[in-house]
């Protein structure tokens, strides 16, 4: 396969509760609530992580999925919390407004590197505030920083493999995109052992339809890691689409999607903020009760 035409869609994040998440997408960084899905039984590629429960799932972005990256916030019920690993870097976000609101509603604001702003979200995810103004209708993510416990393997496998152009590079940090005008994914070397934890995240391309058994078998011949191979998944009263799962050489998750099907699946739902706060409202978290219910579901995932 020559080319994938990929189109970066969103990141998954496992989050612990659905309230204090939504004061922080919303509230702090400005997102909107593109949609909101509920599920009665664990997804079948694994989208809710290893759990066999119910769970939902929540779109959070600056603008439809369509043109703008997105974060899909995953909620387990009766799991609220999750050990955090060393997978994931941080966003960055070019948003001077996503710091004025935080400085409205007092949310904590530390420093970080090159007069960046560093924002932690309720479970510990890290955003890395670039103190500009976007112009409007523009995407303020920037990019998906992922670490790397050899760069030169994972060099190989984004950019061999998965096509993915090389944009810049440094000696431990490389910045890769499908477009130019897409968010970026960064992947930077640490010195540590990779350790995914509890809290290990995925990140979602969307590709024709018809690259998808390619790219299933370019790493089946490089003998790299399927996860879940093709497999066709339900949401319902929506569009059904067919995806394929991946790991990276450090094990972090991909997601191609076919992209005649999500992009219809992903349409802006009208009530998405309406049917999430409803939700929210019956969520009964601070109580001894879930916390044995979260043991006992931690314990099942193991």
């Amino acid at each position: 396969m020559a080319e994938i035409t990929g189109r970066a869609l969103h990141y998954v994040f496992k989050i612990g509760n659905r309230s204090q998440n939504s004061h922080f997408f919303r509230n702090i960084l400005g997102m909107k609530v593109l949609r909101h899905e509920e599920f009665k039984e664990g997804c079948e590629a694994t989208c809710n992580g290893p759990y066999d429960n119910r769970w939902s799932k929540t779109m959070m972005g600056y603008g439809p999925e369509c043109s703008h990256f997105v974060f899909e916030l995953t909620y387990n019920y009766g799991i609220a919390s999750y050990e955090m690993g060393n997978e994931f870097g941080g966003i960055t976000l070019k948003s001077q407004e996503s710091i004025n609101r935080a400085i409205k509603y007092n949310y904590p604001i530390n420093e970080a590197e090159n007069d960046q702003k560093l924002l932690l979200s309720p479970d510990g995810y890290k955003f890395y505030i670039i103190p500009e103004y976007e112009p409007k209708d523009s995407d303020p993510v920037v990019d998906v920083n992922v670490h790397s416990s050899d760069i030169i393997a994972s060099k190989n496998f984004w950019i061999n493999l998965l096509k993915m152009k090389l944009i810049s590079q440094d000696k431990k940090s490389i910045l890769l995109k499908y477009k130019e005008s897409q968010a970026g994914l960064r992947l930077t070397q640490i010195s540590e052992t990779i350790n995914r934890a509890k809290a290990y995240g995925r990140i979602a391309f969307a590709v024709p339809k018809a690259q998808q058994q390619g790219i299933s078998d370019i790493i089946t011949e490089a003998k790299g890691t399927i996860l879940t191979p093709l497999i066709e998944l339900d949401t319902p009263g929506k569009e059904t689409v067919r995806v394929i799962i991946l790991a990276d050489p450090d094990g972090f998750e991909i997601c191609f999607v076919d992209e005649e099907g999500f992009s219809k699946l992903s349409a802006v739902e009208e009530d998405a903020e309406k049917n999430l706060d409803k939700y929210i409202k019956k969520d009964p978290f601070e109580n001894a009760s879930d916390k044995e219910k979260q043991t006992d579901m931690e314990a099942k995932a193991e």
